[in-house]
């Protein structure tokens, strides 16, 4: 049986990220593929501390083998048949959470003497976007996010991405200081796409796990 890693980089359980991250593992199990997801806001951890161990010599090392609450995670990662990496969108980019994830999950694959990342099995990898912008905002969180998409290319990772637009923010408006009109606005474009953007999901699972 196959197994794919779901990442899900968001803080909140029952909201966008979370929910995309369980469509897309719903349609990976549906093609028969074992799946893990895991939240990272449930774990302790910290980015990447430059401890430079993955570096040393006739020592190699597939992921990061600092001893913290992702470690191993990290090596399921490195072994998975294909990732998928879920996040909101904040300040234009990956949630913290994420970014310090991809800094541990990342680095061991760089090769300073080769000069190149390689990573050590070349899997696919789904990145789940969820952001409040609309289709428009979408481009600059794209281009903010060459880099990050790009590393995992160079690596020889087959890299796809969903977009989930004009998200809620809440359930209930009524407490939090918005514009007047920005609960029904939202509420608008959900019922109109919330249940196409759950399918999106699913069906990117369903086609990584059946291409593996």
């Amino acid at each position: 049986m196959k197994k794919i890693m779901v990442i899900d980089g968001g803080p909140r359980k029952n909201m966008n990220t979370a929910t995309m991250c369980e469509k897309f593992a719903e349609g990976a199990r549906a093609a028969g593929a074992d799946v893990k997801i895991v939240r990272l806001y449930d774990i302790d951890y910290k980015g990447c501390r430059s401890c430079m161990s993955c570096k040393l010599k006739n020592q190699p090392t597939a992921s990061c083998q600092f001893p913290d609450g992702i470690t191993d995670i990290l090596a399921e990662c490195a072994s998975a048949d294909g990732v998928a990496l879920g996040s909101p969108i904040y300040f234009g980019e990956v949630s913290a959470q994420l970014r310090a994830f991809f800094e541990r999950l990342t680095f061991p694959w760089l090769s300073y003497t080769k000069g190149y990342f390689d990573a050590p099995k070349k899997f696919p990898i789904t990145i789940i976007y969820t952001m409040n912008g609309m289709p428009e905002d979408g481009r600059n969180v794209r281009k903010n996010m060459q880099v990050f998409e790009g590393v995992l290319e160079s690596a020889g990772c087959d890299v796809n991405h969903i977009f989930i637009y004009n998200t809620m923010w809440v359930t209930n408006y009524a407490p939090y200081d918005f514009m007047p009109d920005t609960a029904e606005d939202k509420l608008l474009w959900r019922n109109e796409h919330w249940e196409q953007d759950m399918q999106t999901a699913y069906d990117a699972g369903l086609r990584m796990a059946s291409h593996l």
